[in-house]
C-alpha cells in the first residue's frame, strides 16, 4: 500500500524505518509510468513504507529537499535521507536502492 502524504505530515510519516517517498504531479508523464512500479514494489516489501507526495499540492517539502525534477524518490532510513533518485526508475533500479539500505 502507498500512503499519500502532505507537507504537514511528511516528517511524522517518514521518520521510522526505511521509507521511500515518490514526489510526483498529475501532469507528469514519467510520474504516471513510475506509479505502477511503486505499486508493485509496495506489495513485495512488507518492511518498507511507501509514500507519495503531490508536489503541486505540497510545495514546502520538495523545496526543502531541493527537488527540481519529478519523479524524484527519496529514501529515508530512521529519519535520515540515505538516497535520492531523480527521474523514472525501473523496478530493478528501485530494488537495488531499497536492498542497499535494508
Amino acid at each position: 500500500m502507498i500512503t499519500a502524504i502532505t507537507d504537514q505530515d511528511f516528517e511524522q510519516e517518514t521518520d521510522d524505518g526505511l521509507v521511500i517517498t515518490d514526489f510526483w504531479a498529475t501532469w507528469c508523464g514519467p510520474c504516471k509510468m513510475q506509479a505502477p512500479v511503486m505499486d508493485k514494489l509496495a506489495e513485495q516489501y512488507d518492511d518498507v513504507k511507501f509514500t507519495k507526495m503531490d508536489v503541486d499540492a505540497n510545495p514546502k517539502v520538495p523545496e526543502k529537499f531541493g527537488i527540481r525534477a519529478i519523479p524524484t524518490m527519496i529514501l529515508k532510513k530512521n529519519g535520515q535521507v540515505v538516497e535520492t533518485l531523480v527521474g523514472y526508475q525501473s523496478e530493478d533500479q528501485l530494488k537495488k536502492a531499497i536492498e542497499k539500505h535494508s
